[in-house]
């Protein structure tokens, strides 16, 4: 499936490709910044950056400690004032909390929601969750001595990881980055990124952490450019083609 889904969308690619390359030469490209959520680190991208480079594209996943979101919006301040020229914030789940900070910087020029959380002014994770039900894996979740958050490998492949290959599971269960239990009660600014930049918002139509209806409400809210994909929560190792589709598009479209 991954391979037809490669044939089919190599003509995109390639055209997406041609045009960076032919605008160039009057400035060079945003750099791509991709940012991870919760539970992951900069390799959950490692399967889109191929095709980002592919299109001519620099780019940078973060490694964010998961311990505040204070210090990962700092950590991708830093990466993103490291840039040479403008950037284009990629977030995906918790890492759309991130960039909805982050994309306050300067050079920042668009902004890329993978299946993320969209925060208001004044917003986080938890206050967004505040008017739901507790969804039905949360407490299938372990917190260690320290406050440190981990899925059992098991409820990992039934919610966060569904859809993907057994053996891949396994792998993201044993290389999960914990997060710490209170990062989802920070909340972002007054002024939200999304207010002041073009954004996209890729739907993941079969996410069971961030409902697809949720999703959508985000990108309305936003006014986004929604790209709807058929996949899990992490959709951009089920449909990596896709999701770099959507990425590129976003960078052609930044201001």
């Amino acid at each position: 499936m991954l391979n037809l889904l490669s044939r089919l969308i190599a003509p995109v690619l390639a055209a997406a490709s041609l045009s960076l390359a032919g605008s160039a030469g009057a400035q060079t490209p945003p750099t791509v910044v991709l940012v991870h959520g919760a539970w992951a680190d900069g390799s959950s991208w490692e399967t889109v950056i191929p095709y980002l480079h592919r299109a001519g594209l620099r780019v940078v996943a973060v490694q964010n400690p998961l311990s505040k979101l204070e210090a990962d919006v700092a950590n991708v301040n830093r990466v993103i004032a490291d840039q040479p020229g403008d950037v284009v914030l990629v977030g995906h789940s918790y890492g759309g909390v991130v960039i909805s900070e982050a994309g306050n910087s300067p050079g920042v020029k668009g902004l890329v929601y993978v299946t993320a959380f969209a925060p208001g002014p004044n917003q986080g994770v938890n206050s967004i969750l505040s008017g739901f039900p507790p969804p039905v894996w949360f407490p299938l979740l372990h917190a260690d001595a320290g406050g440190w958050v981990t899925w059992p490998a098991e409820a990992m492949a039934t919610y966060f990881s569904a859809g993907l290959p057994p053996e891949l599971q396994g792998v993201l269960a044993a290389t999960q980055h914990p997060t710490f239990f209170k990062v989802n009660d920070d909340t972002i600014g007054a002024v939200p990124a999304w207010t002041r930049h073009p954004t996209t918002y890729v739907v993941a139509t079969q996410d069971q952490i961030i409902p697809p209806p949720l999703q959508q409400a985000f990108a309305q809210a936003m006014g986004a450019t929604v790209v709807p994909v058929d996949g899990g929560h992490l959709v951009m190792l089920a449909q990596p083609g896709a999701v770099a589709a959507a990425i590129i598009a976003a960078v052609e479209r930044a201001d």
